[in-house]
């Protein structure tokens, strides 16, 4: 694989710009291109590390098969790309998976450079059981929902979601209904301004938010048996 190019999966700050590693930092200076979710939130970060008139190429899932075929075209030239997403680890719930499969079939070198995630960050602060977790990321919108959560409420494990503000409180009448007589544990806004890490039953969670507009992303955490 010496005459093909390495493809970094890098891991970028969730929030606070302070936490990107030294190395995720001489990475993304070295490589040849950065593919980024939106070119306008990376060049933030890039200004902030010093780094200025790198390759951008616009990676997100509205355009993954386009943008697939040039970043392997680069890596098939000799040439090394770096992924990152607007926040966190690439293709953990976010676009990069289908990258790295590709990439494993040129063969090209694929390397991670690991940092923030938002799995870890909240599972490190909460309070309740996590040394076995079942992540469960986003849920469906609409099919298979009703069915993916009969599946996770039958699994003797830590269940660890994803959710956007605008879904939040469906997610947490959802718990109450499957997860009867759990522990939830919330972080919402990881390392940003306005984080918030709460912990109590559904029922205590869906008050904490009921009336409020929800801002920020959240990661759930869900322990089925209550202490």
């Amino acid at each position: 694989m010496d005459d093909i190019g390495t493809l970094y999966i890098v891991a970028t700050p969730l929030g606070n710009l302070e936490d990107i590693t030294l190395r995720a930092i001489n990475t993304l200076k070295s490589v040849d291109s950065i593919a980024c979710e939106d070119t306008r939130r990376a060049s933030i970060l890039l200004r902030h590390i010093g780094i200025s008139g790198k390759k951008l190429i616009s990676y997100h899932a509205f355009n993954e098969a386009k943008a697939i075929a040039s970043i392997l075209t680069l890596l098939e030239n000799c040439l090394d790309v770096a992924v990152i997403t607007d926040a966190g680890t690439p293709a953990i719930s976010d676009p990069g998976f289908a990258l790295v499969r590709r990439a494993y079939e040129l063969p090209a070198k694929v390397i991670p450079v690991p940092g923030p995630s938002a799995v870890t960050a909240a599972l490190s602060v909460c309070p309740l059981p996590v040394h076995n977790f079942f992540f469960a990321g986003f849920l469906p919108h609409k099919k298979g929902r009703k069915s993916k959560l009969e599946f996770l409420a039958s699994i003797d494990s830590t269940i660890v979601f994803y959710e956007s503000p605008h879904r939040i409180m469906k997610l947490l009448r959802e718990i109450d209904t499957y997860f009867s007589g759990s522990q939830v544990f919330i972080a919402r806004e990881v390392t940003k301004l306005h984080e918030e890490y709460l912990c109590g039953t559904p029922s205590e969670m869906i008050e904490r938010f009921t009336g409020e507009k929800a801002k920020g992303e959240f990661v759930a955490v869900v322990y089925p048996k209550a202490k």
